[in-house]
């Protein structure tokens, strides 16, 4: 059997410039002793807050704790102003410690939206390779509207803290984009654009450096043209690095101040890809470099079955919405056999805490995934 999945750990190799230090603690407890800092959040907060605190102590220490300061998330601190640095301890230890201890609340710790299902390229290693999925007649192809946007936003704010744009598809595909990184403006502590980046241009690298994104990822998987090529089928390598090049002049130019975080992130599917050749090439363009684990996605519903009995984390971890609104628990089961309901119907907490999700976390933490499809046959946990 292969191997199982840990999202929670999907960071095979990184170069990441940030390191955890002792400072960033002392300033963490500083503002948890501040009233004025403090006041806002309610006692259910400030416990997981006091729990957070705690085990970074004990990351300091090297002792075992359950939650610690990654480089990913320390990168994301500073670029946060002070008052905010604790309501991100809170979500962070959401996202990152609810999965493994199987603990739900009234919100999911991360929404991750869809501008488009809709993808130019038919990467190897992606579900965009089943032609009943992305031929373009299929019901599962389009682009999200700007009002059904705002309306998922308007929902999510003030509840939902963590927020990726990406999905199935390309998100530059949809041309209300810049509209919709306007309206969802400082609203989130962390919004993150996950792009192929070769539909990057003046105006939408404007739109993303202009409406505070967090995070973008660039996702790319080698640092040569023809590896690069024949993973990321109908990418063109040159498109690619002048596209980010040209992200990076702008930034430097236009928005020099503004503190957002620029990561090369790809797929570890070859043995023929090197961390060092993409390190060495890519570190002159972005803040961060990565290989993210390869899951098996493509084509979830013509596997067989497997033995893994671990419940997937996502389920705790993440809800996605897609272009039209349907909501799903997991990109695995990307023609949403799991199906959870259409956001146009439902408010956040009523989908996420529905007697179906429940029955789906249920199974999976009996160790019955088996009597779910595509679950049975996925590697994720």
């Amino acid at each position: 059997m292969k191997k199982v999945y840990k999202k929670k750990d999907s960071f095979l190799e990184r170069s990441f410039l940030n390191t955890v230090d002792s400072n960033l603690i002392k300033k963490i407890q500083d503002l948890r002793s501040n009233e004025n800092q403090i006041k806002k959040f309610s006692n259910y907060e400030l416990k997981i807050i006091d729990k957070a605190i705690s085990d970074c102590d004990d990351q300091l220490l090297n002792k075992k704790s359950d939650f610690n300061i990654k480089n990913n998330s320390l990168a994301e601190i500073q670029t946060l102003p002070e008052n905010k640095i604790l309501d991100y301890l809170f979500h962070r230890y959401r996202y990152e410690i609810f999965p493994d201890k199987k603990i739900t609340d009234n919100y999911p710790p991360l929404i991750q939206i869809e501008p488009s299902s809709v993808c130019n390229y038919r990467c190897v290693f992606c579900f965009m390779t089943d032609k009943k999925f992305s031929h373009k007649k299929s019901s599962h192809m389009g682009t999200m509207s700007l009002d059904l946007y705002k309306e998922i936003i308007d929902k999510i704010e003030d509840k939902v803290q963590f927020v990726t744009l990406a999905s199935r598809g390309e998100p530059l595909v949809n041309k209300n984009l810049g509209q919709m990184l306007s309206y969802s403006k400082d609203k989130f502590l962390s919004l993150k654009i996950n792009t192929n980046a070769s539909l990057l241009n003046e105006t939408n690298i404007h739109d993303i450096l202009s409406n505070n994104v967090s995070t973008v990822v660039f996702s790319a998987d080698a640092a040569d043209k023809n590896l690069y090529e024949k993973l990321r089928v109908r990418g063109k390598f040159e498109k690619v690095i002048k596209n980010i090049k040209l992200f990076k002049d702008i930034k430097e130019k236009h928005y020099r101040e503004q503190k957002i975080i620029t990561r090369v992130s790809g797929v570890k599917f070859s043995k023929d890809q090197k961390f060092t050749d993409m390190d060495n090439f890519w570190r002159e363009y972005v803040d961060q470099i990565a290989f993210v684990d390869y899951n098996p996605w493509e084509n979830s519903y013509e596997k067989a079955p497997n033995n893994i009995s671990e419940a997937c984390s996502d389920l705790w971890r993440r809800m996605f919405i897609w272009w039209d609104g349907k909501v799903n628990p997991c990109d695995v089961d990307y023609k949403s056999e799991l199906l959870l309901g259409n956001i146009r119907n439902y408010k956040i907490n009523e989908i996420w805490r529905s007697e179906k999700y429940e029955l789906l976390r249920f199974k999976h933490l009996n160790k019955n995934r088996q009597q779910v499809k595509p679950c049975a046959s996925c590697y994720v946990t």
